[in-house]
């Protein structure tokens, strides 16, 4: 259970981390660019990667297409919290998961039952209470920023499914070559903007950058020690992994950042939380 609760906090630090930087007036594309920097060198040190074994074979254009959207989907997630908030945020991440559902629904014929249909029934009328403003706040239409979060974990998230049959490599090798992916197209970034923009590299960024990272790097570790701890009954840690996030998240940002929420918003928070039980029933 430590590992689990571990991987919670690491998740919902990392947002924390991004919503101080602000506060500082960081570069967020040299804060993702360093979070990669620190996530492979802990990658490199703990998973041993034998890169020797990655072959023309590998999944490549897998690989390819998380490595280019980890640092845009992450550059998103910057943005939602600033606008939005930790609170709706983590909830849309994690409801993110109906994503890969609908796929393995629509693209890959798997079976839906009873209390899958529930679940995303009462997940998608949980967005839209999460995502309701008052109409004063409604022209900013800051709200595109979370449901670019929403769909690109989404998708990320069948992309690493399909990295996981892929049996031939360790899934940490496999992970370690997403974040040198990711590294590279954050550092393409940051040539662009010293190139055009002019922009300095300041030490701020690198320190926000290795917390972020560290932690990033600490939430897939518990993870996955988690899982290993409960291999017999993946579905705990799946729920308790989504549901923690949103209740840290929403303590979090509620008393520490004292986000406003309404009524609305704090319904669909408690409907995002059910419809991750019904989706954990059904996979029972």
């Amino acid at each position: 259970m430590l590992f689990l609760i571990l991987s919670i906090i690491c998740s919902v630090a990392v947002g924390v981390i991004f919503k101080i930087s602000r506060s500082y007036n960081g570069n967020a594309f040299q804060v993702i660019a360093f979070n990669y920097v620190a996530a492979i060198g802990l990658c490199y040190f703990i998973f041993s990667p034998n890169m020797d074994q990655v072959s023309a074979k590998a999944p490549w254009n897998v690989y390819l297409a998380i490595g280019i959207l980890l640092p845009v989907v992450f550059h998103f997630l910057v943005l939602s919290i600033q606008h939005m908030g930790i609170v709706k945020t983590d909830a849309a991440q994690r409801l993110s998961l109906f994503i890969p559902i609908l796929a393995a629904w629509l693209i890959f014929n798997e079976d839906f039952n009873l209390y899958k249909i529930i679940g995303l029934l009462i997940g998608f009328f949980a967005l839209l209470l999460i995502f309701n403003k008052p109409s004063a706040n409604i022209q900013s239409q800051k709200w595109i920023f979370t449901t670019f979060v929403l769909i690109g974990f989404g998708i990320i998230d069948i992309l690493f499914k399909q990295i996981a049959l892929y049996t031939s490599l360790p899934y940490t090798t496999s992970l370690f070559v997403v974040f040198d992916i990711s590294l590279a197209v954050s550092l393409f970034i940051l040539i662009y903007q010293a190139i055009v923009k002019k922009v300095r590299l300041e030490c701020k960024n690198f320190l926000f950058g290795v917390l972020v990272g560290v932690f990033n790097f600490g939430n897939i570790l518990f993870y996955l020690k988690a899982h290993k701890a409960f291999s017999e009954n993946p579905s705990t840690v799946f729920a308790s992994m989504n549901m923690g996030v949103i209740v840290l998240g929403t303590f979090v940002g509620v008393l520490f950042f004292k986000e406003k929420l309404s009524k609305i918003n704090f319904a669909g928070v408690i409907l995002a939380l059910i419809a991750i039980v019904f989706i954990v029933i059904s996979q029972l």
